[in-house]
C-alpha cells in the first residue's frame, strides 16, 4: 500500500514555464523607395485632419518609438496602424524637419 503513495510523491508538476509557444516568424516589414511622404487627411474623421507619415521601412516596434517621438516633438496625440504613422493636427512642418534632423529623405504628398 505505501508503493502507491511513495509514486505519488515522487510525482513533480510545475507550472513555471507555462505554455511554449514556437518563435514567432520574422515581421514582414513593406519595402519603399527610401523616401518618407507626409500627406494630410481628414476622410473619415469628421474633417478634423491628421497628418500621416508613411515609408519608414522600420518593424512595428521600431515604428512606435518614433512615433512616440514624434508626438512628444509636437505634443499631440497619435498612433500607428498599418507601418502609417498617424499624428493628430496638421504637423507637416514639424515632422519634416524633425526626420531631416535624423537624416531620412523627405517629401509631401497630395495637397
Amino acid at each position: 500500500m505505501s508503493d502507491w503513495k511513495d509514486q505519488l510523491s515522487q510525482m513533480v508538476y510545475s507550472t513555471d514555464s507555462g505554455r511554449v509557444d514556437p518563435e514567432p516568424e520574422p515581421e514582414e516589414v513593406p519595402h519603399g523607395d527610401g523616401i518618407v511622404r507626409l500627406r494630410r487627411e481628414t476622410k473619415g474623421r469628421k474633417g478634423k485632419g491628421v497628418t500621416i507619415v508613411t515609408g519608414l521601412d522600420k518593424p512595428q516596434a521600431e515604428l512606435k518609438a518614433i512615433a512616440k517621438k514624434l508626438k512628444q516633438h509636437c505634443g499631440v496625440g497619435g498612433s500607428v496602424k498599418e507601418y502609417e504613422i498617424e499624428l493628430q493636427g496638421d504637423q507637416r512642418d514639424s515632422i519634416e524637419n524633425w526626420l531631416k534632423k535624423e537624416g531620412y529623405k523627405v517629401k509631401r504628398a497630395g495637397g
